[in-house]
């Protein structure tokens, strides 16, 4: 097989695989990356059955005990071993108001992780742009050196330098590409995460 065929092949390839690998939820957000669902929310329902979050929404931070604890447990490069007893700790100092600090406690954990989520959903979608940008300049240069390739006769030093410019293309391409699995599981993490700090304040409630 020639240069140019292998080229042109590894191009279709690239390209198929992005495209078969989209999910119908893909095809109605086309600038989202993921194989995964794209939900910019956390969903409190599903973790939280305590007391409702309403009051404790607009006044957790109020409280700079509450609020510098809301940043520790937030943050992942706090172990969660760590961040359940610091809860734990908290829930002991609160007294016989344990179930009321705790709801604000949670209110600001919750406040905290959906908008670092949502921020990373929106930074998948501006990767995902970025994805499509660089596959249609990849398409623009594939034509680019067709037309090269195809000129009677071919000048020879063009073919090379529009050559070597699309195989750096697609070399960045594909790089950006195997990023993809990897980034698309920071939404799920601060799921993950979340959901373990929900049911530690919650325990600590009992």
């Amino acid at each position: 097989m020639s240069h140019r065929s292998l080229l042109l092949a590894l191009i279709s390839l690239i390209f198929a695989d992005a495209a078969t690998a989209q999910t119908p939820q893909q095809q109605s957000q086309p600038d989202w990356p993921c194989q995964q669902v794209r939900v910019p929310e956390l969903a409190v329902a599903s973790v939280w059955t305590g007391p409702p979050l309403d009051d404790a929404t607009k006044h957790w931070r109020d409280d700079p005990t509450i609020a510098d604890l809301v940043s520790r447990l937030s943050q992942r490069r706090t172990p969660m071993d760590d961040a359940e007893r610091l809860v734990a700790q908290f829930a002991k100092s609160a007294g016989d108001k344990r179930k009321e600090r705790l709801t604000a406690l949670f209110a600001g954990v919750y406040e905290r992780m959906n908008d670092e989520r949502r921020d990373v959903v929106n930074g998948l979608d501006r990767f995902g742009r970025r994805l499509k940008g660089m596959a249609e300049k990849a398409r623009e240069e594939t034509q680019t050196l067709r037309d090269l390739q195809d000129q009677k006769p071919p000048d020879a030093e063009a073919v090379r330098k529009a050559s070597e410019a699309l195989q750096w293309r697609l070399r960045l391409f594909e790089e950006q590409r195997r990023m993809v699995g990897y980034v698309c599981e920071s939404p799920a993490l601060i799921e993950q995460r979340f959901g373990a700090l929900a049911r530690a304040i919650q325990q600590a409630m009992e």
